[in-house]
């Protein structure tokens, strides 16, 4: 078994580099493996477009650099024949593509993210599909290091695996201090975060009036976490008062503030677009800036985002969960993948921004770096620590298994109903009332779906009453919300039992 296989794609990487320029990357990876080395990994990288390499798995080199399906078929024969116990995804969408998952609110002016660009199927045993409900249970300790999208010069990836080949663990209170930020109208979301992770929301800033340039001292601590809008190319993340959406955040202004060691949550919509910031000449997206300047992993999504204003729910409940599972020792990887089956276990069935929030977050970094260090344990007399080290990590992955095994099996999904769905005439009006209170059209249509419960779930002998067998989606612009810059929808999410309205929420774009 391979601690760690490092994927990539040879072909993609000379066209963007040239054979002098893919030189320079293996020699970055070689002292990257050494070091992995050191710490009692062993890895291995493996072009996915190498026939001999893909073979000896039992697989298929890829032939169609973008295809999704091609590059997720690749990396499943490598983990099934090796079973790493760490995945790391080497170069941007241009080098790997994200994967193709059907985005089940897409709507056009309000939601109009076809899909939901994703690295979580790569991290489930599940063989490729657009479908995201086949993704629930996520199993794989999967990370990126991105290059830059449609770079010509190798410097910036060549950077960053300097700084994953030089990572430092640190002890568990210098991750103690943090930056955050939020918008004015998602203050009491964002406090109510802070409370669950660090305790505290004492050093919360919100915009308006904070930013877009903040002090190093405030950006240097090593935890941040960000619930602001964000855009599509846009290397700026916005706050909001009401129709004003002062600038936030940005990559120059961040630029010689963050601090290598840094990990990062950020909900804002788009927080994690890998765009080609060179064609369109404009700066870096903020997550790559990040990076360059040696954070150690960054969460984001890659399309737009959901969350309440006042309560928690979706993008803070993925993010804060990251943060906490950092914290608590876990590797970069394995507290994505903590997160993500936490955020299925913890929902009743998963709705259409269930499944989107789960299959658009993702982790930028090295999935084998510890930015805290664990707790010391007893290491047996006689057993070397890198040793131990291994057979706790193996347990974990078998536990990790388990329960991704377990969300597949028992946790309902919801899926369009068929175009000519009748809705009961009470249905009707709850539903037209809950469109006012989010600031909607009265007679707002409404997309509805039906809940699908796995056999393994339908076979247990108990039934809650009041189990919603249906949901009901709206989505739309409140009025008055209109801004160019940002995405100012909302979505209403109604449950159905029994013929009646017995539960809502309603989620606002980040």
């Amino acid at each position: 078994m391979d601690s760690k296989i490092i994927v990539s794609n040879r072909s993609a990487l000379v066209d963007k580099y040239g054979t002098k320029g893919l030189a320079k990357i293996t020699r970055a990876l070689a002292l990257l493996k050494a070091a992995d080395s050191k710490r009692g990994i062993k890895s291995q990288v493996i072009y996915l477009d190498n026939k001999t390499a893909m073979k000896k798995v039992g697989g298929v080199a890829v032939f169609d650099v973008g295809s999704p399906k091609e590059n997720k078929t690749a990396i499943d024969a490598i983990c099934k024949k090796l079973r790493p116990e760490y995945l790391l995804i080497l170069g941007a969408a241009d080098v790997i593509p994200h994967q193709d998952l059907d985005n089940l609110v897409f709507q056009v002016g309000v939601d109009d993210d076809r899909f939901a660009w994703s690295d979580l199927p790569y991290a489930c045993n599940a063989a490729y599909s657009r479908d995201p409900r086949r993704f629930i249970g996520p199993s794989r300790v999967v990370g990126r290091l991105p290059d830059l999208a449609g770079a010509t010069e190798p410097t910036y990836l060549i950077d960053l695996l300097t700084i994953s080949a030089a990572h430092q663990s640190r002890a568990p209170e210098d991750y103690e201090a943090y930056f955050s930020l939020s918008t004015l109208t998602w203050k009491k979301s964002t406090q109510l975060s802070l409370n669950n992770i660090f305790g505290n929301n004492s050093k919360l800033r919100v915009s308006p009036t904070m930013g877009p340039s903040h002090p190093a001292s405030r950006l240097g601590t090593l935890m941040h976490f960000i619930n602001c809008h964000g855009g599509q190319a846009s290397p700026e993340f916005q706050g909001q008062k009401g129709n004003a959406y002062p600038i936030a955040l940005t990559t120059s202004k961040i630029a010689g503030k963050i601090k290598e060691g840094t990990v990062a949550a950020v909900e804002c919509c788009y927080g994690a677009e890998l765009y080609e910031a060179l064609t369109l000449g404009v700066d870096l997206p903020i997550c790559q800036s990040y990076l360059e300047q040696g954070a150690y992993g960054y969460l984001g999504s890659t399309t737009i985002a959901y969350g309440p204003a006042d309560f928690n729910g979706s993008a803070d409940l993925i993010c804060q969960n990251f943060l906490l599972n950092v914290l608590g020792g876990a590797s970069l990887g394995r507290a994505v993948l903590m997160a993500r089956q936490q955020y299925v276990a913890d929902v009743g069935q998963m709705d259409p921004i269930d499944l989107k929030t789960l299959a658009q977050f993702y982790l930028l970094g090295d999935p084998s770096i510890h930015p805290v260090l664990k707790p010391g344990g007893i290491v047996p007399k006689g057993i070397i620590a890198q040793e131990s080290e291994q057979f706790s990590r193996a347990e974990r992955r078998i536990k990790l298994q388990a329960t991704a095994d377990f969300l597949e099996k028992t946790k309902p999904t919801v899926t369009k109903a068929s175009a000519n769905t009748k809705l009961s005439p009470a249905t009707k009006i709850s539903l037209e009332k809950l469109a006012r209170l989010a600031g909607l059209a009265a007679k707002q249509s409404f997309q509805s779906f039906v809940v699908k419960v796995p056999a393994a779930a339908k076979n247990q002998k108990t039934k809650v009453v009041g189990t919603p067998t249906k949901y009901h989606l709206a989505m739309g612009v409140p009025v008055k919300q209109t801004n160019n810059k940002v995405n100012c929808g909302v979505a209403v999410v109604a449950k159905e039992s029994d013929g009646r309205i017995v539960g809502y929420r309603i989620y606002e774009q980040r």
